[in-house]
């Protein structure tokens, strides 16, 4: 995965595509930083993390830019993602997602929410990366109120 990242970047450089260009050489960055912090290279899935939190990232700056009126922000931050979501694994549909939370509430039975904190440990290894967690998040919680 960070091959790829980094040979992309060589493409991006040649094709002369500045704004493919941008969106690698943040992740790069932000690559960097986390190899810093963790004082070792990372791993495809630490390297799909970084990648997730960027799109986290440009998503909440979508919604300030919409609270703003700036469609030209908007526009650029969407072409972004787009850019990033190509090193994301196949996403889940919301079916899947829906499927797999049913699955890990017959497994453990949920009295309430105290046991949040369990069914997202079991889940997120399931999910990471493939759906937006915030999202799941919402779902676990709309269950649990609605038991």
């Amino acid at each position: 995965m960070r091959n790829q990242i980094l040979e992309d970047l060589k493409t991006a450089m040649k094709n002369q595509d500045k704004e493919t260009l941008a969106v690698i050489r943040m992740v790069k960055g932000a690559m960097q930083m986390e190899e810093l912090n963790l004082k070792r290279e990372l791993n495809d899935d630490e390297v799909i993390s970084v990648i997730a939190k960027q799109i986290k990232t440009r998503k909440e700056s979508i919604t300030e830019f919409e609270k703003g009126g700036r469609n030209d922000l908007i526009a650029k931050t969407q072409n972004e993602i787009a850019i990033l979501e190509k090193y994301l694994p196949e996403q889940l549909s919301k079916e899947e997602v829906v499927k797999i939370i049913e699955e890990v509430f017959d497994e453990i039975k949920p009295e309430g929410m105290k046991d949040m904190g369990k069914l997202m440990g079991m889940i997120t290894p399931k999910v990471k990366g493939r759906y937006d967690m915030s999202e799941i998040s919402k779902m676990i919680k709309e269950k649990l109120s609605g038991n």
